[in-house]
């Protein structure tokens, strides 16, 4: 069914580009919108004649899905709109906002839920359960089960966390509606009114999917640590350029999903003359552009690897680092001779969430060296990465 209505509303068309992602997130949410109301009216009606709390807060649930969907296309319209002066970035965290809006209508709802289900729990009533109840709750999961299907595809299909957090949405109302299933067939077959304990358990489940919901779009706004896999990708791909020794200082800034700017170090042989330098860099930076869909800016790092000596401490001073922690790593090697002995320079590279501080390992790491190398002074300029790199 998912491929079918791709078939029918989108096509084959190139799912990267901002027109069709815009198609995908109004196709998923015209279809959220019209399955919700549908389960929201069917739920109402069984929750009304059966006097069941938690089928009305169910219905409810479906009701503030229905309005997450229009949230949803809003948000996908405002993201796809061209970049303009005031916004030379585009408008793509659009979408990360209108992720955080439908976060903070689902935990509202929930809590409005959790005040009726305390308040059956203090006045109960015993539901009057039919048959027609549990077709609707029975055909309510089936279509849960369908829709976070079909928007986890979509949201693949375009990498969208707002699509992403509308799937994981839909298991939360699965398990909501198995819980007043369950409330249900108790009080059908053992005469136990469980119903306010029921909705209370519809609306506990609300407000985590809600709060779930506002951390994964919340957290692209604040500035996260960029994909693991994306950072090992750009430094696979960098290093496979001949004269390329090694990256360091990767920085992947996200202006939404179409709108990425990375910037790193790339170490050059230092006896490459610099028109040469500047026409491989730019050559990385077109590449790039195409590859990964991303505008790209690379410093240049000389490195000297004609001086063997130079190699042979630069190599003696990583396996020092590593036997400290294989989690520190250097770069920036630089050796200056002087008439008081060698001293050498470099930037020591540390996990962003490293336990211990700059200056205690800068302190461990000078003391290593000079310990095992014949070096008069060392110079560490230690850096938190902003990117998982090895």
């Amino acid at each position: 069914m998912t491929n079918l209505l791709i078939k029918l509303f989108i096509g084959k068309e190139n799912a990267d580009s901002p027109r069709v992602r815009k198609k995908y997130g109004f196709l998923s949410g015209m279809t959220g919108i019209a399955l919700n109301i549908c389960l929201f009216i069917g739920k109402l009606l069984a929750g009304i004649f059966s006097g069941s709390i938690s089928v009305v807060a169910d219905a409810v649930n479906n009701l503030s899905d229905a309005g997450s969907s229009i949230v949803n296309m809003v948000g996908f319209r405002i993201a796809n709109t061209p970049p303009d002066r005031e916004h030379p970035f585009g408008h793509g965290r659009a979408e990360y906002i209108s992720g955080l809006v439908i976060s903070f209508i689902i935990i509202l709802m929930g809590f409005e839920l959790i005040q009726s289900s305390f308040e059956k729990i203090f006045n109960p009533e015993m539901p009057k359960i039919s048959v027609f109840t549990f077709i609707i709750l029975t055909a309510s999961v089936l279509v849960k089960l369908w829709l976070f299907l079909f928007n986890r595809k979509l949201g693949k299909k375009i990498n969208s966390v707002a699509l992403k957090a509308v799937a994981a949405d839909s298991i939360s109302d699965v398990l909501a509606t198995a819980a007043v299933i369950a409330g249900m067939l108790v009080c059908y077959f053992f005469k136990v009114n469980i119903d306010g304990y029921s909705g209370l358990i519809v609306a506990v489940f609300i407000i985590i999917s809600g709060i779930k919901t506002a951390r994964e779009s919340l957290s692209p706004l604040l500035g996260q640590m960029p994909d693991r896999e994306m950072a090992k990708n750009i430094q696979n791909c960098a290093c496979g350029y001949d004269g390329v020794i090694g990256i360091h200082d990767l920085i992947i800034h996200n202006y939404g999903a179409e709108t990425s700017f990375v910037s790193f170090h790339a170490e050059v042989d230092s006896a490459m003359s610099l028109p040469l330098a500047h026409e491989l860099i730019d050559r990385i930076e077109k590449d790039f552009k195409e590859k990964f869909g991303c505008f790209v800016t690379i410093h240049i790092d000389p490195v000297d690897i004609e001086d063997g000596e130079t190699a042979r401490l630069c190599e003696q001073v990583k396996d020092i680092v590593k036997n400290i922690d294989p989690a520190l790593s250097i770069h920036d090697f630089r050796v200056l001779k002087g008439s008081s002995g060698r001293s050498v320079i470099f930037d020591l590279a540390l996990p962003y969430s490293y336990k211990l501080s700059d200056i205690q390992v800068k302190d461990m790491v000078i003391s290593e060296i000079k310990a095992s190398s014949n070096v008069s002074e060392v110079i560490v300029c230690a850096e938190r990465q902003l990117s998982e790199l090895d």
